[in-house]
């Protein structure tokens, strides 16, 4: 069977052609590195994914803060770790590099904070 693939993991962006058969790759071509075939292994046998998203971050700066995943994760999982990421709400401040869940679902990879957001300060009224 002939599976077409477009390569994630650099900009080149390769789409590549492999001749699958009992789940192994008998051609591959397209791929101008090798983590490109790296990666058609990958998406036949576990294909993975990171998330960045953001979280609400309450008496902040900014309403939001943005958060990503430390490693990917099953792609099966995508939905279920959005789900616990945005049910996640953090008073300010929030710093780039400290969790918001450590080792989510179980699954090696930590949910970081990637923008740092101050604590909202207040303004003086104007008379």
């Amino acid at each position: 069977m002939t599976r077409l693939f477009t390569c994630i993991i650099c900009p080149n962006g390769c789409h590549i052609t492999a001749e699958v058969l009992d789940d192994q790759i008998h051609k591959l071509e397209g791929a101008l590195c090798l983590r490109g075939e790296d990666y058609v292994r990958q998406e036949l046998t576990d294909p993975r994914r990171t998330i960045a998203t953001s979280v609400l971050v309450e008496g902040g700066e900014l309403p939001l803060a943005s958060v990503r995943l430390t490693g990917s994760i099953p792609k099966g999982e995508i939905f279920p770790v959005m789900e616990e990421i945005k049910a996640l709400h953090f008073s300010a401040p929030v710093a780039t590099g400290q969790m918001a869940i450590q080792n989510v679902r179980g699954l090696g990879s930590d949910v970081i904070f990637t923008k740092d957001v101050r604590r909202r300060t207040e303004q003086p009224k104007e008379e």
